[in-house]
């Protein structure tokens, strides 16, 4: 991987991207209110798992998308987009993905990185989650697709350990002890989603949705998902 490459993808998948990540836990925030997660051990445990349910969708999802923007197909794009769009099963997580979508997107053109047929790609979409977005940008930005794929997963597992950090709370130290330890799963996860076919994909998290859904009448809150 060539250093401007990695330089690029360092800035996609850095913490101070202005998309609103921070202010956002997945569902994350309501398993600590249950108190599923109140430790190192089930903190890793529930981001491990949440993982899983990424690898199996979004992930492969992304893929399929940076293909899609690669090749200037804009059917590809529209697929992905309408279905990624379509499975979000909660409010929350569907105004998640559509808010730092929109905000990446906009980034995206503010910057002036991505020509007019990347562009047109994207800005063909009625939505804008923040997969294609990010496709967009990564391919704007000439990062190779599988660093890309492998930055998009490190950037939404760090903010889960972020949330883990302030909401349990963990220190700072077992917070990078719980992200490093993650580094193999990631890898994993990584390479399962290049390899799934379009009928083995599935978001399937039944615990995860209902938790996002008491989330939305939580008392107390702290992150909008």
């Amino acid at each position: 991987m060539q250093s401007i490459a990695l330089l690029r993808l360092l800035h996609l998948a850095s913490p101070s991207l202005p998309v609103g990540a921070y202010t956002y836990s997945q569902g994350l925030e309501a398993a600590i209110e249950m108190e599923m997660v109140k430790d190192e051990a089930s903190a890793r445990a529930w981001i491990a798992e949440s993982l899983a349910v990424v690898a199996d969708f979004e992930a492969p999802i992304l893929w399929r998308l940076l293909q899609g923007f690669s090749t200037g197909d804009l059917a590809v794009v529209t697929r992905w987009t309408e279905r990624f769009i379509a499975a979000r099963d909660t409010i929350e997580f569907r105004a998640e993905t559509i808010q730092m979508g929109y905000s990446l997107g906009k980034l995206v053109m503010d910057l002036k990185i991505a020509d007019e047929s990347l562009l047109g790609l994207m800005t063909n979409q009625p939505e804008i989650p923040l997969p294609t977005a990010f496709a967009c940008a990564a391919e704007a930005l000439a990062v190779p697709h599988e660093a890309a794929l492998l930055g998009y997963l490190f950037s939404m597992i760090e903010n889960q350990v972020l949330v883990c950090v302030k909401s349990v709370p963990l220190g700072q130290v077992l917070g990078q002890r719980l992200l490093l330890s993650l580094h193999s799963e990631i890898e994993a996860a990584a390479h399962g989603a290049q390899r799934l076919e379009d009928d083995e994909l599935s978001n399937w998290a039944p615990g995860l949705s209902l938790l996002s859904m008491q989330h939305e009448v939580q008392y107390s809150r702290v992150y909008r998902s």
